[in-house]
């Protein structure tokens, strides 16, 4: 084939199939190019028509037809380097946006662009033309006052010239105060200054108060409650009224526990633990358990457009930093009336079921309940009960035989069971195709001032799996029994959570990066056979020294989670039906559900599927954010934790590549930091995204992600959270 016929046959095959997104291994299946020179020339060409905006590079080795116009909107990206960027809402790849061109925006404006016309040998190009709508309008940095005026600066470059603050405007603020700053007039034609005005003092920088209210005032979250909102709260008895007793299931005899984080304030999840009859009416029934999963009532207290509710949809989430929570509810509500301490009667919504010694359940049902938990248990309680009962982690085998004294610890017989059950409840869900990803986390000791102690990585334990498969189980159910309808029914409006099968072409990059460990992976098939190689995968590599790169590859290669109304399964967790009813003290969509759930238990009508789609993608976007303001904390803290050790040296692992420089975890306490560009002055290094690694074009050498390296500290910038290395003499 000549290249005008691979041109002509690329056109006609897009052409045929203008939404689909293709990559090169089904686009030289469907065209029978099936020798390497022929499919070398189709991705020459291919890279041409993507030049000429005919194809869109979706990915390094995926195009599709290009069938959008010259004006678009989607969200601005912007970069202290000057490299901003336009994301389109069709999910196309990123598009340059010169500073010149960016009309001002800000990062995570929604924008209205226009597509330049491409200049010969040029990047496309695309050009501010309105902001639809402002991500926020208040910026966070540290104030310098001078005579006549004042200026806010942006730590990390926000705004290429400072904001102007009128003296009148300050509020008090002093020079090297950390300020929360609201723009009260753009640039236009006329005027080229920001101006501004301070809406909070935050106080000095270093301050570890100062820095994480920074953090959060940084992305528009709250760091503070309103006075109704508080007001509102403290009007909520919490009283139980005879009503409340006599329309609910009673559960305030039964073995009922919480088991949390060791500091947790908040009990939003409890579990209950009795035997009892199959069938009640006849005794000779085989014997079951009952397993009571308990959800804190919030929607009981907090109603539906009260002053209450409206401040937990804006914020949507509780958000956690390393040294602190900042609840989506009062304190009052989230930390005494909803919250299900032990020996206080509390009221739940809860799913009952009931399931064989091999956790089948037989039947199960939603109920208002009343419940009385006996214990509070910490993770690492119950963790030291199993283990000396002689519970470890493994599959779901019997729980042994209690001794002559029954088993040690309070409660043991309870918790033994149950983690019994829930290990056969994780067994069925792997063999069902869910992925097994347990990644470590990590975690920080603070003194009483903040100040980082120790830093290290958490991993999930038994106890931990505990809880985590009965509120999966309770969750499933929850779904099901709404979106699993019988044929030619409708469903009613419900909150999903949904996972979408992982990216084609990342999960082929997963692969061919494998290889060179040694492992093999399927990246087509049905969505249970790539889970099963997945799976395989991670168990293959677990314990060896690459494991916690490939970990990371693969899960660069899944879908990010979200809230919709709009069920297409959780692929992760091999559920065909999902969603989040467990946490409603610390989320929104699970008070959403107890609501419909509610409302339709008392056979009300679906609710308007637009209305709630809305709210999810509103709840999508603040976990996002919430998430985003988390990682900034670790990073401080990071690097905080790291200021006294500069010219320190240690052992470490190539934890990431970029065009820029080497990300570098050590080993011994997990603080990440960079070696810029500039260090590696041995030779002209290139990037091979797709490989993970730099080559130096003269030596050869290789940087490649999981690498063994000795670096040295070399700088801890406190208030950008930079941590810089650079290579250890060897």
């Amino acid at each position: 084939m000549t290249k005008s016929q691979v041109s002509d046959a690329l056109e006609s095959f897009f052409r045929a199939n203008p939404n689909k997104t293709y990559s090169f291994k089904e686009i030289f299946k469907a065209l029978k190019l099936n020798t390497h020179p022929l499919k070398m020339l189709a991705i020459d060409v291919m890279e041409e028509m993507a030049w000429d905006d005919f194809l869109m590079r979706v990915s390094d080795n995926s195009y599709r037809l290009n069938n959008t116009t010259q004006v678009q909107e989607g969200t601005f990206r912007r970069k202290s380097n000057g490299k901003n960027s336009f994301i389109p809402d069709d999910g196309g790849l990123p598009v340059f946006v010169a500073e010149r061109n960016s009309m001002w925006a800000l990062d995570g404006d929604r924008v209205q662009v226009t597509f330049m016309a491409r200049r010969q040998k040029h990047i496309k190009e695309a050009m501010v033309t309105a902001i639809i709508k402002r991500a926020h309008d208040t910026v966070v940095g540290k104030l310098r006052v001078e005579d006549d005026w004042a200026f806010l600066i942006t730590p990390d470059n926000v705004f290429p010239n400072d904001i102007i603050i009128p003296k009148s405007a300050l509020k008090g603020g002093k020079t090297d105060d950390k300020a929360v700053v609201r723009v009260t007039r753009w640039p236009d034609d006329n005027h080229k200054n920001v101006f501004g005005e301070v809406l909070d003092v935050l106080g000095k920088q270093g301050d570890n108060n100062v820095e994480m209210h920074a953090i959060l005032a940084q992305y528009g979250l709250p760091y503070k409650y309103p006075k109704e909102v508080e007001d509102a709260a403290n009007k909520i008895t919490g009283e139980i009224t005879p009503e409340d007793y006599a329309e609910r299931e009673d559960f305030r005899d039964v073995f009922t526990c919480t088991i949390d984080p060791h500091d947790a304030k908040d009990f939003d999840d409890a579990l209950s633990l009795r035997r009892v009859n199959e069938n009640p009416d006849d005794a000779s029934s085989p014997l079951l358990w009952e397993v009571g999963v308990h959800i804190a009532d919030v929607s009981h207290y907090v109603t539906e457009g009260s002053v209450i509710d409206k401040e937990a949809v804006k914020r949507a989430t509780s958000v956690y930093l390393v040294d602190r929570t900042i609840p989506m509810l009062p304190e009052r509500l989230c930390n005494f009336i909803c919250s299900l301490r032990p020996d206080e009667e509390k009221l739940a919504y809860s799913a009952i079921f009931l399931m064989d010694d091999d956790a089948q359940v037989k039947k199960w049902h939603l109920a208002h309940t009343v419940i009385k938990s006996n214990r509070r248990f910490a993770y690492e309680e119950v963790q030291d009960i199993l283990e000396k009962n002689g519970v470890v982690d493994g599959t779901g085998k019997p729980a042994p035989a209690p001794g002559p004294q029954g088993y040690v610890g309070e409660y043991a017989d309870q918790l033994i069971r149950l983690d019994s059950l829930a290990k056969k409840l994780r067994e069925a869900r792997f063999a069902n195709g869910a992925v097994k990803f347990d990644r470590e986390e990590l975690h920080f000791d603070v003194d009483e001032q903040g100040k980082p102690t120790r830093c290290y990585f958490k991993k999930s334990k038994d106890a931990n799996k505990l809880i985590e498969e009965f509120m999966l189980l309770a969750n499933r159910s929850v779904a099901e029994s709404i979106g699993k309808v019988k044929k030619g029914e409708k469903a009613k409006t419900l909150p999903y959570r949904i996972h979408d099968q992982p990216d084609p072409t990342k999960l082929e990059t997963l692969r061919t990066f494998v290889v060179k460990f040694g492992y093999k992976m399927k990246t087509a098939g049905t969505k249970g056979a790539i889970s099963k190689s997945l799976n395989s995968l991670m168990e293959q590599c677990a314990g060896k020294k690459e494991q916690n790169l490939i970990e990371t590859v693969a899960l660069r290669a899944m879908m990010k989670a979200k809230y919709s109304v709009h069920n297409i399964g959780h692929y992760g967790l091999a559920f065909d039906y999902y969603t989040h009813f467990t946490s409603p003290i610390r989320r929104y969509p699970d008070t959403m559900v107890h609501r419909l759930l509610t409302k339709y238990q008392l056979g009300g009508r679906s609710a308007n599927k637009d209305h709630y789609e809305e709210l999810c993608e509103h709840c999508s976007n603040m976990e996002q954010i919430a998430q985003n303001a988390e990682r900034d904390s670790i990073k401080y803290k990071m690097v905080e934790f790291m200021s006294d050790k500069i010219g320190n040296t240690y052992e470490a692992h190539i934890s990431g590549i970029q065009s820029y420089g080497i990300y570098c975890e050590i080993d011994e306490n997990h603080c990440e930091g960079m070696i810029p560009m500039r260090d590696l002055d041995d030779d002209y290094y290139d990037f091979d995204e797709r490989n993970y690694c730099l080559v130096g074009r003269r030596f050869r050498h290789k940087y490649q992600l999981g690498d063994a390296v000795k670096i040295k500290v070399a700088k801890a910038n406190v208030e950008k959270r930079q941590l810089d290395f650079t290579l250890a003499d060897e």
